[in-house]
């Protein structure tokens, strides 16, 4: 799963949206966890011109359904992609 933020939120702010992914992800194991940082956006997005992506490996059996719904509602995230195989 790899997401974009808004590159406005604060380092707490951000972490803390973190910590609240992991309890929405409670059902899954997360593998591995990457910041890649803040990247200028090919266009903007909610008026935002760079976004701060985070790249998560997960390992389960199924994602809940919820989490499509709350990362799509989130005002903090500006895109996801969720693969799955």
């Amino acid at each position: 799963m790899v997401l974009v933020l808004k590159s406005t939120l604060s380092d707490t702010d951000r972490k803390k949206f973190i910590e609240g992914l992991k309890t929405w992800l409670s059902e899954l194991k997360i593998i591995k966890a990457n910041e890649w940082g803040q990247k200028p956006l090919s266009y903007s997005i909610k008026k935002q011109v760079s976004g701060f992506y985070i790249e998560l490996q997960l390992e389960g059996e199924k994602v809940p359904a919820s989490l499509e719904k709350k990362l799509l509602t989130s005002d903090n995230v500006l895109r996801h992609l969720l693969l799955r195989n």
